[in-house]
Order: C-alpha cells, then sequence, then structure tokens
C-alpha cells in the first residue's frame, strides 16, 4: 500500500510578519517531515479574504483548520501521523 504526501494549507497575506514567521516554521519542519505545503495569498480571492479576513495565518488541512496565528507543532505532527 503506497502512503500518499500530506499536503497543508497555509492562507497568508502580503506584509504579514506572522504569516512569514509561520510559514517559515513549516519550512523547518518539512526538513524532518514529509509533506506538501500550498501558499495561498487570501487577498488575491475574494471569498477567502471574507472567510479569513484579518484571522491569519491559518493553517489548514483541507477543510480541517490546524492551528492559525502561531504554529501548534503538536497539532501538526498529530494530524501527519495519522493522514500518511
Amino acid at each position: 500500500m503506497m502512503s500518499h504526501t500530506p499536503i497543508l494549507t497555509l492562507y497568508t497575506r502580503v506584509g504579514c510578519h506572522l504569516c512569514e514567521d509561520l510559514e517559515r516554521q513549516l519550512a523547518s519542519l518539512q526538513a524532518h517531515h514529509h509533506f506538501s505545503l500550498n501558499v495561498v495569498d487570501i487577498d488575491a480571492d475574494h471569498y477567502l479574504a471574507l472567510r479569513y479576513g484579518e484571522r491569519v495565518p491559518v493553517l489548514a488541512a483541507g477543510e480541517q483548520e490546524i492551528c492559525h496565528y502561531y504554529l501548534n507543532k503538536d497539532l501538526v505532527l498529530e494530524y501527519l501521523k495519522h493522514s500518511s
């Protein structure tokens, strides 16, 4: 049975220092854990801008939000453990 690569999505906006911090932390986590990361600028999508507003960064797996504002490493690792 082949395992698939978990895909996480980071909703961000330009000029957001929390977004940049979280993206850096996730890149560091990728060095040790196998997952794909999509970074999405919410301001490029009207629906996402309305949905998230000022509540970025948000890290999600599909429709499931894992954490927002700050990295919750335990929740991310828990998700990765159960999704591969």
